[in-house]
């Protein structure tokens, strides 16, 4: 998959999962089950225990999946995700040396920003999108279109505090996907294996995006 390839399928699905699991086993079926239902995109964080088995295992079994590394923090970690077939590199703060990292080996990289001044510093160092994290506590969709008004060409992932309520107005608001964690995911469904109820969460945040995108 390339870099153009995995960048198209996070516009067009317009959701972005954060997995962030105390158990490898239960973040492949977190990726498996959204995969089924129609959201072929996962962010395996760095604190899931054998993280990069993970995202191995994920690249080797869904070729197209875009499967990638969340809270990458140095090269090294960078560099080992990425070896392991990772297809992203994405932090929760703006981490210079791992955008570098990224750029050497050609994919997309997304690291997280706040404010203002982060969010130039990371599209001037080459980021493909730059994730605002915790967008929530800034005021929400407001911040988003706050950033986006002097700033109409970064694409932002809005991320930290996205539910059901507030999906589309991130949407309305200029952000290119949602950064979704346990809204999408709760930890009870991946713990009891309820497929039913991760579809039917997935089915809404994929309406959500649609939706909006369809009024903006």
């Amino acid at each position: 998959m390339t870099r153009e390839e995995v960048m198209t399928s996070i516009e067009e699905i317009g959701i972005f999962p954060g997995i962030r699991i105390s158990s490898a086993d239960q973040a492949l079926y977190a990726a498996q089950t959204l995969y089924a239902a129609g959201i072929p995109i996962a962010e395996i964080t760095m604190t899931v225990p054998g993280a990069t088995n993970v995202i191995a295992e994920l690249a080797q079994k869904f070729p197209d999946m875009v499967v990638g590394a969340g809270t990458v923090l140095d090269t090294e970690t960078a560099e080992r995700c990425l070896d392991a077939g990772a297809r992203f590199i994405t932090s929760t703060g703006l981490v210079m040396e791992v955008i570098g990292a990224a750029h050497r080996r050609g994919v997309v990289v997304i690291p997280g920003a706040l404010t203002p001044t982060e969010v130039i510093a990371a599209w001037k160092a080459g980021a493909d999108y730059v994730k605002i994290y915790p967008t929530a506590a800034l005021g929400g969709d407001l911040y988003i279109r706050s950033l986006k008004l002097p700033l109409p060409q970064v694409k932002l992932i809005a991320a930290g505090g996205v539910n059901q309520q507030t999906a589309s107005g991130y949407i309305l608001a200029g952000a290119t996907a949602l950064g979704v964690g346990s809204e999408l995911l709760p930890k009870e469904a991946i713990r009891r294996h309820e497929e039913h109820r991760i579809h039917e969460l997935a089915r809404r945040f994929l309406g959500f995006v649609k939706e909006a995108r369809g009024t903006s």
